[in-house]
């Protein structure tokens, strides 16, 4: 005769195993619309969903990522003392390919920040350099 408790116990641990491997699922939404003149509040709205609000790359969405997510923090260390400014701003652009962002996980931002600020070279370029400035605020000391 089984033991009911016993077949309960092992569908539980199964369940267990099953939920503790399933990644969860990341959202895409419209970016909402952020001051340009603000490169923390773009931040917060765009980037620390992966990356986290200290840029460590933990943020709520991090696990479902295929590649862990880099360490903003750790940047100008990595790069021998100093910062990585022109780097920063083609990732966030789209100009350039992110080994780690593997399959472009992390969204391109150029084409984003261009439909938002309605094709103004000026804006677009303020939006980048000040979302890069605050990637730069982030660094260990």
């Amino acid at each position: 005769m089984r033991n009911p408790v016993l077949i309960v116990f092992f569908v539980l641990l199964i369940a267990i195993v099953v939920v503790a491997q399933t990644k969860p699922q990341v959202q895409n939404v419209p970016a909402r619309y952020t001051s340009a003149a603000s490169g923390k509040e773009m931040y917060n709205s765009y980037c620390a969903s992966c990356h986290g609000m200290t840029g460590k790359g933990d943020g709520p969405a991090a696990s479902a990522m295929k590649s862990p997510v880099p360490d903003l923090t750790m940047l100008t260390k990595s790069h021998g003392g100093t910062f990585p400014a022109l780097q920063v701003k083609q990732s966030i652009e789209g100009d350039t390919e992110v080994a780690a962002h593997g399959s472009k996980d992390m969204p391109v931002w150029g084409p984003v920040f261009s439909r938002m600020s309605q094709q103004s070279t000026g804006e677009i370029q303020q939006r980048l350099h000040n979302l890069t400035d605050y990637v730069e605020s982030l660094q260990a000391k």
